[in-house]
């Protein structure tokens, strides 16, 4: 049996664990335009590949 593709789209739940970052920055984030993102109605929904291509453009802090 074929294994199926992780989700493409990830919802606020979702992301906050696949970053390991609180929903509360999150919101934040994607409220300031900070983070790629599209709102659906009231809900925030994440394109995992575009989230990939951010974190690895983000220049390194510190």
């Amino acid at each position: 049996m074929a294994k199926s593709p992780p989700d493409t789209v990830l919802t606020i739940a979702e992301l906050s664990k696949y970053l390991k970052i609180s929903r509360s920055t999150l919101y934040k984030l994607a409220q300031e335009g900070k983070l790629p993102a599209q709102k659906v109605g009231r809900h925030w929904r994440f394109h995992r590949g575009i989230i990939d291509q951010w974190l690895g453009n983000r220049k390194p802090t510190g």
